[in-house]
């Protein structure tokens, strides 16, 4: 996972209107439990709060992006190589990232999968906080992310402990931070459809790069 080698704090950019992006989208976050509610009030408190909100070397505390990998087989899960838990796949925010590119990248590099947002765009599911290592309190927005039935293939230096998970089998595995989140993701219509509706195919004529743009509405 790349974190910008050679990148001091004082280089790290995002763009101005980013934070009013993502404040905006969470506040219209439909809430599904009470440690979501509790998560939502913390991640608004703190994008007025922080002066870089996404920046891991700003402060400990932070956003992040992650995502639940959904499919025909259901969800990838990777053993976390320091916590050793399965988890969803996610990470730190880039210099210059939205949370929902950052999910993307992480998902990808994590499993070795070619996933995508949905048609409409990325699509916000769940949030969470919760202490991670070295100190740090992440503010972690969860995006769903397609991904075609392929066998994960992690690349080198990632666990290699990467699979697919019936969404029960999932449920049973992960902790409180994610339960919710798995909960939401087998709700969305794109599980619901089942195989025989769900095409991990982009559709003729589809524009990866207005997904991106369709966020900020």
């Amino acid at each position: 996972m790349s974190r910008g080698v050679g990148q001091s704090p004082e280089d790290r950019r995002w763009p101005g209107a980013l934070v009013a992006t993502v404040r905006q989208t969470v506040s219209g976050h439909p809430t599904a439990d009470p440690r979501e509610i509790r998560a939502k009030e913390r991640i608004l408190g703190s994008l007025d709060s922080l002066a870089r909100p996404f920046d891991e070397d700003a402060d400990p505390v932070h956003l992040t992006g992650s995502a639940v990998v959904a499919g025909r087989r259901g969800t990838v899960l990777h053993l976390h190589k320091r916590l050793h838990r399965w988890m969803q796949p996610g990470g730190h925010i880039d210099s210059g990232e939205a949370p929902w590119d950052a999910a993307l990248r992480e998902s990808e590099e994590e499993t070795g999968l070619v996933v995508r947002h949905p048609d409409d765009g990325p699509r916000l599911i769940h949030l969470d906080v919760h202490e991670a290592a070295e100190g740090h309190t992440h503010l972690d927005l969860r995006y769903l992310l397609l991904a075609p039935d392929e066998d994960p293939s992690p690349p080198p230096g990632e666990s290699p402990e990467a699979r697919w998970y019936q969404w029960d089998e999932a449920l049973a595995l992960a902790d409180d931070a994610l339960v919710g989140a798995l909960e939401v993701a087998r709700r969305q219509p794109e599980v619901l459809a089942g195989p025989d509706r769900h095409d991990d195919r982009p559709p003729a004529g589809h524009d990866p790069g207005a997904d991106k743009a369709r966020e900020g509405r």
